[in-house]
């Protein structure tokens, strides 16, 4: 409070424009050397919103005296702040930005100095500290729980991982039954007495799940705005930091397997679980990476004679894929521990190991000479950084789809988070001005450096951030959720498809309910499987949604008495279960634009209206 008091009593003082552009400035030279970046920021963030709810008070009282309100000193503190805050997070954000190679490269590092260890339920969080810290530094830990209690523990050098693995035991029970396979997978014995409940854990398991929907719609309905409930629902789905380690280690650990064959080959996670808008609970998707394998490490003198490895011959690159993850997969069932139900699907499309790995409760996909994906993985986790809307509109509309069973998690006629996702872009592309540029213009700016074809596809794009230069477009969160179910309820799905390359509509090259063209292999349509009910259900959704939004009654927060509970509103009101179902024509959504659902939720709310003006 002692910031907020200092800004109201600043109010005197009357900022000049000059005031606001000199402090905006003064933060930006000294953010690289400012340290605490994150307290700042929250600072920031509260003294905002305090003006923001303050401003239309009569007056603001401090302790000890009273303060009159003036209006104009109050604006200019607000716009100053207004500055500060937007300037100081953009160039927040300038200097966090990665490329997805550093990321990779980063978390591996980290992974490859981690171990995983199964505790038992009551373990004594110092004691187990103290234990791993004969073997060197621990840089980060954190636990969680699948199927038990289980730690992540990074050490500052791979040298203390070696050391702790030189001091651990096998197994000692039936031990002619264990197959003599080490991992970094590992379990703590406690060899004492049982520690009382005070000495147990005293850090938190982190949580790997989202929320319950129920929950979610609580959550968000106590959020004072739309922009609020949509970063609140973001940040309750996106990967948390412990939940993204995980994952890295988790491919580590498989790498280890991989390594007995491919010394050189490295696992790495592709997909949802690095490209940004993975939720927590996402499946693991893998890649064998076999491009290092490489030769003539050594400098060795010119000579007129080599020498070449001897290496078996197969019918096509497929067949050489297939084979080597029906090797991999047949290790990870026999050898992997904790890894169960392996399942070889070897015949599909892009052929695959399946498995749950019980120690972290992913399900995962194992693939191999994938490169096309980790190409759009890689494009969608740029985009994801340009402008954080973006992150965030996806997980919305992900979420507003799963809440009314238009995405499943069975494979089926529905529509794909991916799918999903390519039209939230395309959406972002044709506003006006766009905020995301298109593949192509991405691709005109690319350099040497970037330049990549796969099998015939042109998956080049730019890979450097200071070179892509995005429009000013200032629309809030709560517009662009508006704007998006109004241009995906009347968008001309009959007759045209979605192109984010070229970012705007063009004439469906083929028969298809829902077409949708893959950003790289641009003969493909990845939304091929949707069916006409489904489709039709979508674009009545967005027309509900559309509709609720331009409702009063359920667009305004509407709190209870102490904050406890809350009526939904807004994104809370159209997560709520809807009534639309078999929809047969567009003509017949435009007579019932709105579902018994929403009828009763607004009588609801107009009941319990008149009820309080009575009792006043």
């Amino acid at each position: 409070m002692s910031c907020q008091w200092s800004v109201i009593r600043a109010t005197r003082m009357r900022p000049s424009v000059s005031c606001v552009a000199a402090m905006a400035s003064s933060l930006a030279v000294c953010r690289l050397h400012m340290r605490g970046r994150g307290s700042l920021v929250k600072c920031l963030r509260r003294v905002d919103t305090f003006l923001h709810r303050h401003t239309g008070s009569n007056a603001v009282a401090a302790p000890g005296e009273t303060l009159r309100k003036d209006e104009s000193g109050i604006t200019c503190i607000k716009k100053c702040i207004h500055s500060i805050v937007e300037y100081f997070l953009l160039a927040v954000e300038k200097d966090r930005r990665k490329s997805l190679y550093a990321v990779q490269t980063e978390r591996q590092e980290q992974a490859r100095r981690s171990v995983l260890i199964s505790c038992p339920a009551r373990t004594n969080e110092k004691k187990f500290l103290k234990y791993l810290s004969r073997h060197g530094d621990i840089k980060n830990y954190f636990f969680y729980e699948s199927y038990g209690v289980y730690a992540v523990v990074e050490f500052a050098n791979q040298e203390s991982v070696a050391s702790l693995l030189e001091g651990t035991d096998v197994p000692s029970i039936s031990h002619e039954s264990m197959v003599p396979f080490k991992s970094r997978l590992l379990s703590l014995k406690n060899l004492g007495s049982v520690d009382s409940p005070k000495q147990q854990l005293g850090k938190q398991c982190q949580s790997q799940t989202t929320p319950p929907i129920n929950e979610l719609i609580q959550r968000l309905s106590k959020e004072e705005s739309i922009d609020q409930q949509v970063t609140s629902l973001t940040e309750a789905y996106q990967l948390t930091e412990e939940n993204s380690r995980l994952r890295f280690l988790v491919c580590s650990l498989l790498s280890d397997i991989a390594a007995a064959y491919f010394p050189e080959s490295i696992i790495k996670p592709f997909g949802s679980s690095v490209n940004g808008f993975g939720k927590l609970g996402c499946d693991l998707d893998m890649f064998l990476d076999l491009d290092g394998i490489t030769g003539k490490r050594a400098n060795m003198p010119q000579s007129d004679l080599s020498l070449e490895y001897q290496m078996k011959r197969a019918n096509s690159e497929r067949a050489v894929t297939q084979s080597i993850l029906s090797v991999i997969g047949e290790c990870v069932d026999q050898f992997g521990p904790g890894c169960v139900g392996v399942q070889k699907i070897l015949n599909a499309r892009c052929p695959l190991v399946r498995f749950a790995h019980q120690p972290s409760g992913f399900q995962c996909d194992l693939t191999a000479n994938n490169r096309v994906a980790m190409k759009s993985t890689e494009l969608l986790y740029l985009y994801g950084e340009l402008d954080p809307r973006v992150r965030c509109l996806v997980f919305t509309v992900r979420c507003w789809a799963r809440a009314h069973g238009i995405t499943s998690s069975i494979p089926g006629a529905w529509i794909t988070n991916f799918s999903l996702t390519i039209m939230v872009l395309f959406f972002l592309q044709k506003r006006s001005p766009p905020i995301i540029p298109t593949l192509n213009h991405l691709r005109d700016l690319a350099g040497p450096a970037d330049q990549s074809v796969i099998e015939g596809n042109d998956c080049t794009f730019v890979s450097d951030f200071s070179k892509i230069q995005l429009q000013n477009n200032t629309e809030t969160l709560e517009q662009l959720l508006r704007e998006f179910f109004d241009f995906y309820a009347t968008f001309a799905f009959s007759k045209m498809s979605i192109n984010i390359r070229k970012g705007k509509e063009q004439n469906k090259p083929e028969v298809a309910m829902l077409h949708i063209q893959n950003p790289f292999e641009t003969s493909l349509n990845v939304s091929k499987n949707v069916n006409a009910s489904q489709l039709e259900r979508f674009v009545a959704l967005c027309q509900e949604s559309s509709w609720l939004f331009q409702q009063s009654e359920t667009n305004t927060p509407r709190g209870g008495k102490g904050g406890n509970t809350s009526t939904p509103w807004g994104l809370a009101a159209i997560l709520l279960p809807s009534q639309v179902s078999g929809v047969k024509s567009r003509k017949r959504r435009k007579r019932e634009p709105a579902s018994e659902r929403i009828k009763s939720l607004l009588e609801s709310l107009k009941s319990n209206s008149q009820q309080k003006q009575k009792k006043t």
